[in-house]
């Protein structure tokens, strides 16, 4: 087999150790290393020795970050390979032997490497995720909230729609504060609220114990940290992407993709997409959001979408179940899925239509134009006109179509 890369670095890497074997036209050298920054200097140094110009190991949790970080500043090519493929060769039972096998894969050209985005990117997807892992949890608090209540027999949550707004917010403080008084209790409500004050009197007579007491007052100032610290990455994330605005303002133009889903969709695919993903379709594949391809023996089996980018493909599918009832064309989209297949793969097929709209607009540098509403049904229509026309030809008439002013 032709070698394409003379001198080549395979790594096996693990948590506290990374196995590396270099092969050279002259010979092949093992070595095991420590995890720690001052080992792996040691074996970027070490690399850099042997003249070693490609490095490839596998995609193992996070434990391969350190190294890129490394390979990087140094400017050394490296291939982040799935360790799913490298799973699908045969023979391997050691560390030595694993780091050996990924070097001679490397010198012959049989390894696909994974998307790593650069630097900033990589940066930028941290906050991004920190950011929805916080809101996520603010919403576990608001949840735990109303179970508190529950158990305390208030039932606020069934007159206000939103149990931590301004008014909810100030009664809570009062509840946590020792007031049990329904009537002083529902006279913090504000504008609107005020007509709902009696309702608001019988929702607030409960019984609320001490412990209770404690556990309202301790969720109320997580809720309010977590909410300064949503702010501050927000902060953060808008400085990171001032400079792609525009394409912000073309994503936000989607239904149901707001400004932090935009920010989230730039910061797992990146801004020059057209170099890493040649087209939507493939996007769509590496996001996890195609059904997947099992057949044998003639037979189909599952098709239950492959793995892909989850962060990306749970935020798509919730923004998906966020307009099935908006009057435009995605909206259609999964009503019209959700009736033949039910609300999940309603939820994944408009995901998937979000995606590849995403990378249209991205690469083309347009804004989103809805397609309407109506647009299936036109489809249908047409459809009807051109198989009424064909049965009529075939049984000897001429066919002439007039639209009705």
């Amino acid at each position: 087999m032709k070698v394409i890369i003379e001198r080549a670095c395979g790594m096996d890497v693990h948590k506290d150790s990374i196995t590396a074997c270099i092969i050279t036209p002259e010979r092949k050298e093992i070595q095991t290393f420590s995890t720690k920054t001052v080992f792996l200097l040691k074996l970027i140094d070490w690399i850099k020795e042997q003249g070693c110009t490609h490095v490839a190991m596998e995609s193992t949790g996070v434990f391969w970050k350190p190294i890129v970080n490394l390979l990087e500043a140094e400017s050394i090519e490296f291939l982040v390979v799935n360790a799913t493929h490298m799973k699908a060769v045969p023979g391997r039972k050691t560390d030595v032997k694993d780091a050996e096998w990924i070097a001679e894969l490397l010198r012959h050209g049989l390894l696909t490497a994974s998307y790593i985005p650069n630097r900033n990117q990589r940066e930028l997807r941290e906050l991004v995720r920190y950011r929805r892992s916080i809101i996520e949890e603010r919403a576990r608090q608001h949840n735990r909230i109303q179970k508190v209540l529950e158990g305390a027999n208030i039932k606020l949550s069934s007159v206000v729609s939103d149990i931590l707004g301004v008014s909810s917010r100030d009664m809570l403080h009062a509840i946590a504060d020792g007031e049990e008084d329904p009537e002083k209790l529902a006279s913090f409500a504000r504008r609107t609220m005020k007509r709902k004050k009696d309702e608001l009197e019988l929702a607030l007579r409960g019984y609320v114990n001490p412990h209770q007491r404690l556990m309202i007052k301790t969720i109320l100032i997580h809720i309010e940290f977590l909410n300064e610290q949503v702010e501050k990455l927000d902060h953060e994330v808008s400085q990171r992407v001032i400079s792609f605005q525009e394409d912000i303002e073309r994503l936000d133009s989607i239904p149901g993709i707001a400004t932090r889903m935009a920010e989230q969709i730039l910061s797992e695919i990146g801004t020059d997409i057209e170099k890493q993903f040649p087209s939507a379709a493939h996007l769509c594949s590496w996001a996890g959001l195609v059904p997947g391809h099992n057949e044998s023996a003639g037979k189909r089996k599952s098709s239950k979408t492959k793995k892909g980018n989850k962060y990306l493909k749970s935020s798509l599918t919730e923004a998906a179940h966020s307009i099935r009832g908006s009057k435009n064309y995605l909206g259609a989209l999964y009503r019209r899925t959700a009736a033949r297949k039910g609300k999940k793969r309603a939820a994944i097929s408009v995901a998937h239509a979000m995606l590849r709209i995403s990378y249209y607009l991205l690469t083309r540098k347009e804004m989103y134009v809805d397609l309407g509403e109506d647009y299936f049904e036109k489809q249908k229509q047409q459809f009807i006109v051109r198989h009424s026309v064909q049965r009529l030809e075939k049984l000897g008439y001429t066919v002439t179509i007039t639209e009705a002013s």
